[in-house]
């Protein structure tokens, strides 16, 4: 009988292509990890590693079959959590993804009274780009998401949280720092700065600057919103930024503008698989961060 330990050693190889690694995030040592491998090749009769020197990969079998381990995997931690849900649907562990220009900004408003309402959840916290945690949801290693919300995102429900606005971020000393107000309009033939590739906001501001006549400034590109903030306070340049990440801390070298109507903003909502199990507990999240953002 296969074991769903030795599918779970399986995953961790082909995630981190070398046994050492692997065997550390599986919390066991790397003769068991590799003696289990071993075992396992032999009840299949087939071959599932390539063992080279410094690294290992699957073989044409192994990649097909660590998508089944996924899928089995994925099954069992849904068959646990529908367990405990029986017991009791407002208890237990949530694991919970957030991406980086979000959870900084966003947790200390909202993690107080998610712990007041829901004492006994264990909240896990994780924050990683939006491409891995949507990965890391579909597999079952994450319960809910909270991110701004992507046309492109497909195969999860959805309940919407609130709207945040994105405001201008400049220098005092920058040109349009004496309007009390700023119009989209008021970024054409702009620079701004903005973040690296694979992080939504990136897209999204630069949906509003480009539609506004406004040119990114290639010569930078920041890693994060706490970056940014100190090139813009350098008097590098301009940005959009959210307005959770305006609140703190406040400085005499950077200047926040609001923008007129059309106000550009993102969409931030709570995601979950389809038929996900613990939906009274979803119900009281949402509902909590619902009543605690205030902008």
């Amino acid at each position: 009988m296969i074991k769903l330990r030795d599918l779970e050693y399986l995953v961790a190889i082909d995630q981190y292509k070398h046994f050492g690694k692997a065997a550390e995030a599986c919390f066991v040592s790397q003769p068991t990890l590799s003696g289990q491998m071993i075992k396992l090749e032999e009840q299949l009769g087939l071959q599932l590693i390539e063992r080279h020197r410094r690294n290992v990969m699957l073989t044409p079998a192994g990649e097909q079959l660590v998508r089944e381990a996924q899928q089995v995997l994925k099954a069992a931690h849904s068959f646990e959590a529908s367990a405990k849900a029986l017991l009791d649907p407002l208890a237990g562990d949530l694991h919970l993804g957030l991406i980086p220009t979000l959870a900084p900004y966003l947790l200390p408003h909202i993690m107080a009274d998610l712990n007041q309402r829901l004492p006994k959840i264990n909240f896990y916290l994780h924050e990683k780009q939006t491409k891995v945690l949507l990965q890391e949801l579909n597999e079952g290693k994450l319960d809910l998401l909270i991110l701004p919300w992507l046309e492109e995102m497909h195969g999860v429900e959805r309940y919407d949280l609130f709207e945040e606005p994105l405001v201008l971020a400049l220098s005092p000393q920058h040109a349009l720092a004496n309007k009390n107000t700023v119009q989209l309009s008021d970024l054409n033939d702009q620079q701004i700065l903005t973040l690296e590739d694979g992080h939504c906001l990136r897209d999204q501001a630069l949906g509003y600057c480009f539609a506004a006549g406004a040119k990114e400034d290639h010569r930078f590109q920041a890693t994060s919103l706490e970056t940014l903030r100190y090139m813009v306070a350098s008097g590098m340049g301009i940005t959009l930024m959210p307005e959770l990440a305006t609140q703190h801390p406040k400085s005499e070298r950077l200047q926040y503008l609001r923008f007129d109507t059309p106000v550009p903003t993102r969409q931030i909502s709570l995601l979950v698989r389809p038929n996900y199990s613990r939906m009274s507990c979803i119900r009281e999240v949402v509902s909590s961060i619902r009543g605690s953002v205030k902008l």
